[in-house]
């Protein structure tokens, strides 16, 4: 598998895995390939984008005909699939934007590469679909010692989960009907450098520095497990090269945080970096009214991966969640560009002209 295709890979967890496909396999040839909407910035990759190995392209997944010409110039070997609208909140407010980029464009890969794979002399010999998805598929654990498990029923409760739900169903189906080689993952929460700050631990960063409020839903008490990022690509890296065809695998941190606890440790960082008082950004704390359908608890058991791969988390939270801020501080100009809005402009007039 030497020409792969990494989808999504402008965006958060995305631009983490070709960074470290790019510098660790010089002699695979990686392209991302990205839409470039609000959440893909290509100054994430600014570091690699010379690299001989690396190529950017600029398409929309649902785009069939251009993916499958794709597949067949490039001569496309493996597809790592990360391209997807992942936030909740705006899946609550445009359904139909989730299902079409979800649902229908990962239905739009799965086409091209099983009519591409099928055409060569050793068909699906050496191939490979990895789709990566989320443990919001299973729905919600109750306040106990319960995890989710490969095992675990699907039971999605928000528009987004129920889209990668069915994408997680039509990758598993492309195995069983056309023998496909697929592998799917769900993973736990991310967090780390380049995350768009519409999500949680780089929007309270931000808020924390320019002393906005910190909207916390009802009482805070949602629970949800957190992964290092730089971790979650190293799972991806090594399920990819070794793990089994049409097999599922969990990635989580084994960090449960409830987010209010989250939210305080995140405060007395941020504060203690910038030089403030304890207890300065508390009073930042805004509860406000509960998000429709907010899963109480999320924790993955990730235990069939350590077993079979022997892949483990690095970091706990606390040591996370201090690189973390600290990149974000030191990187304000990154933060201050997306938060505006500049960097999209910029790409915007790169790939179209204007």
């Amino acid at each position: 598998m030497k020409n792969i295709v990494i989808t999504g890979g402008a965006g958060f967890i995305g631009s983490h895995v070709v960074r470290l496909f790019v510098n660790k396999y010089p002699d695979y040839r990686i392209i991302n390939l990205d839409k470039l909407t609000y959440a893909g910035n290509l100054a994430n990759l600014k570091d690699i984008e010379d690299k001989p190995n690396y190529k950017f392209v600029k398409m929309d997944i649902c785009d069939f005909e251009a993916f499958y010409q794709l597949m067949q110039e490039e001569h496309i070997d493996g597809i790592i699939h990360l391209a997807a609208e992942s936030h909740v909140d705006r899946s609550i407010k445009d359904p139909f934007t989730f299902a079409r980029t979800n649902v229908m464009g990962t239905l739009s890969l799965l086409q091209a590469a099983k009519l591409y794979w099928e055409s060569l002399p050793e068909g699906y010999e050496g191939k490979r679909f990895y789709h990566i998805s989320t443990d919001e598929v299973y729905g919600s654990l109750e306040l106990n010692d319960e995890l989710f498990t490969e095992q675990t029923p699907y039971s999605p409760h928000s528009p987004y989960s129920a889209s990668k739900a069915s994408s997680d169903h039509f990758v598993r189906a492309f195995h069983d009907t056309y023998g496909m080689p697929t592998i799917v993952t769900n993973c736990s929460n991310n967090y780390g450098p380049y995350q768009f700050p519409e999500k949680l631990i780089p929007l309270f960063i931000n808020n924390i520095r320019h002393r906005k409020p910190l909207p916390v839903y009802g009482k805070g008490e949602n629970v949800r497990d957190w992964l290092y990022v730089e971790d979650h690509a190293r799972a991806i890296d090594l399920i990819f090269h070794k793990g089994k065809v049409a097999e599922t695998y969990n990635i989580g941190g084994f960090n449960e945080w409830k987010n209010i606890d989250l939210i305080k440790v995140m405060i007395k960082t941020v504060d203690r970096i910038l030089g403030n008082a304890e207890g300065h950004s508390l009073d930042l704390i805004t509860y406000v009214t509960d998000r429709p359908g907010h899963d109480a608890r999320y924790a993955i058991d990730s235990t069939k991966l350590q077993r079979e791969l022997g892949w483990e988390p690095s970091l706990q939270f606390e040591e996370g969640i201090e690189k973390t801020v600290r990149w974000y501080l030191d990187n304000e100009a990154w933060l201050d560009n997306v938060t505006s809005g500049d960097y999209q402009r910029y790409y915007d007039e790169m790939y179209t002209g204007r």
